[in-house]
């Protein structure tokens, strides 16, 4: 079994910065793409930043030259930090990652259980 754990949300006011953290755990064999996700309640899911196993990088347009997403192979790890935070960056921040589990033969989609970012003064 895999898990995704999230941390690093909360509250913070306009302009400010949080760098947040997902750590995958399990029986992993290969991790492929990682990511971040965000939603506000009655939208859907979407994308915020991706970052392949080899480095490569995509951004949302809302949030290009603002936030920076990196990973850590060796501890499974994947970062989120950002910075100039506007109040519209407002939602729940979902990690994502594509991962192979030793027992099974093709990777799968696990996702954590979120956690909230909230920019208000």
């Amino acid at each position: 079994q895999v898990q995704l754990m999230e941390s690093g949300g909360g509250l913070v006011q306009p302009g400010g910065s949080l760098r947040l953290s997902c750590v995958a755990s399990g029986s992993i064999s290969k991790i492929d793409e990682m990511g971040w996700y965000r939603q506000v309640p009655g939208s859907e899911r979407s994308e915020v930043a991706t970052i392949t196993s080899t480095g490569i990088t995509n951004y949302a347009g809302s949030v290009k030259g603002r936030f920076t997403i990196s990973r850590d192979n060796t501890e499974n790890t994947v970062f989120l930090q950002m910075n100039s935070l506007k109040p519209d960056d407002t939602a729940a921040y979902y990690c994502n990652a594509i991962i192979l589990t030793r027992s099974a033969t093709w990777p799968g989609d696990y996702w954590g259980q979120g956690t909230q970012v909230t920019v208000s003064s």
